[in-house]
């Protein structure tokens, strides 16, 4: 969300949601049908002109002056705008149809009946609850039910927390497919078997589609959110930030895996033990290695551009729940479900080997966030060469 307009006259705890919305990267304007002397001192009382900003055009400026514009001066003025004046309700459907054809994400509040046509075009619509009338209610995305100014923030700090929440599970199940394949693939090309079967590649996709996704979906928002930029219309989900975390965590389990996969019996000291049994052990251990990466690597999803990733962790019972059940569920599996999944009981230094390769996940994870991300996204290095040509 980029862009917020205010409708109406200065309301309680309006200043202080303008200044946290602007700290969080959103321009907040102000659309009246007052003289723009009212709208000014409204829009100064309010916190959305401060005391050193620009109180004359193009900051502030009369509906007429922008209607009368050309719907080119219009896309490239409404950027600089901040407070409109003696506007109707075609200069406010103006204002937003210009901002969203420069790229902007923009919200609009509002409770009248000349409201609805920018309620309506706007990318969200929030009308009022209690003196909102009928038409604005129908023709906005969320009714505000306390017509308090200061729940658009609430709407910003939950919004940025889903799209936030479905990131951090896109990483984390992406993580666990790359690996899970590469694995695969490698081990059949060159050995003419697979490490992981049916049934465990079952349980760890319900792991990572179920409950995985009910974990992170339900992480709640938190205040770092609100000091990032806004999400523009065009900006990829995957970030590069993301692309980065997923390739070392993948990578990571991708090479030690396929380490035990090949020498395995002799890290483990199986080379005893009959063909059979040694081979059973070590695919037991790389099954068993492979979850705990993945239940360790659960908790690097929370924060993908934070350091410390046990923040909050203690107060999010359903993720702690989740993991612990997850962890209860595969110890289970190993040791009392050895039928069922292909695999045979494991003994304390083999559960160390498995614990130790997942925990490693943390600190590699520490480690990769010091490593710099360029700010142009990945997809665009892949799209310019199509791009070239069809120009050619």
């Amino acid at each position: 969300m980029r862009n917020l307009f205010q409708l109406d006259p200065c309301r309680p705890g309006v200043k202080n949601a303008v200044k946290v919305c602007t700290e969080a990267g959103v321009k907040v304007r102000m659309v009246t049908g007052d003289n723009i002397q009212t709208a000014k001192a409204i829009a100064f009382e309010c916190g959305i002109l401060g005391p050193r900003d620009d109180f004359s055009e193009p900051n502030v400026i009369e509906g007429s002056v922008f209607r009368a514009l050309s719907e080119k001066d219009q896309e490239q003025r409404a950027k600089e705008i901040t407070v409109m004046g003696r506007s109707s309700p075609s200069d406010k459907l103006l204002l937003v149809q210009a901002l969203r054809k420069g790229g902007d994400v923009v919200a609009v509040t509002g409770d009248g009946t000349n409201d609805a046509p920018a309620l309506h075009e706007a990318d969200i619509g929030l009308a009022m609850g209690i003196q909102g009338t009928e038409v604005a209610k129908e023709s906005a995305d969320i009714i505000i039910l306390d017509d308090d100014f200061a729940s658009v923030v609430k709407v910003v700090r939950w919004g940025r927390s889903v799209y936030a929440n479905i990131q951090k599970f896109i990483q984390f199940q992406l993580t666990v497919n790359v690996a899970a394949l590469v694995i695969n693939v490698v081990a059949s090309i060159s050995s003419g078997d697979v490490p992981l079967n049916a049934v465990q590649l079952l349980w760890v996709n319900l792991i990572m589609d179920t409950l995985g996704a009910l974990a992170l979906a339900t992480e709640p928002p938190t205040d770092h959110l609100m000091h990032r930029t806004p999400v523009g219309r065009r900006e990829p989900l995957i970030t590069n930030i993301m692309w980065r975390n997923l390739i070392i965590q993948a990578f990571y389990q991708v090479c030690v895996l396929l380490v035990l996969n090949f020498s395995g019996k002799s890290i483990l000291k199986l080379n005893d033990e009959s063909t059979q049994h040694a081979t059973m052990v070590k695919n037991s251990v790389i099954f068993n290695a492979f979850v705990l990466c993945q239940i360790f690597n659960e908790f690097n999803a929370r924060k993908p551009d934070e350091i410390n990733v046990f923040s909050g962790v203690t107060t999010n019972h359903l993720f702690m729940g989740i993991v612990g059940i997850t962890l209860i569920i595969q110890i289970i599996i190993i040791e009392f479900l050895g039928k069922f999944t292909t695999t045979v009981k494991l003994d304390w230094k083999q559960w160390l080997v498995c614990v130790g390769i997942g925990f490693i996940s943390w600190p590699l994870a520490i480690v990769g966030k010091f490593i710099p991300v360029p700010e142009t996204p990945l997809a665009k290095y892949f799209v310019r060469p199509f791009r070239r040509l069809r120009r050619a």
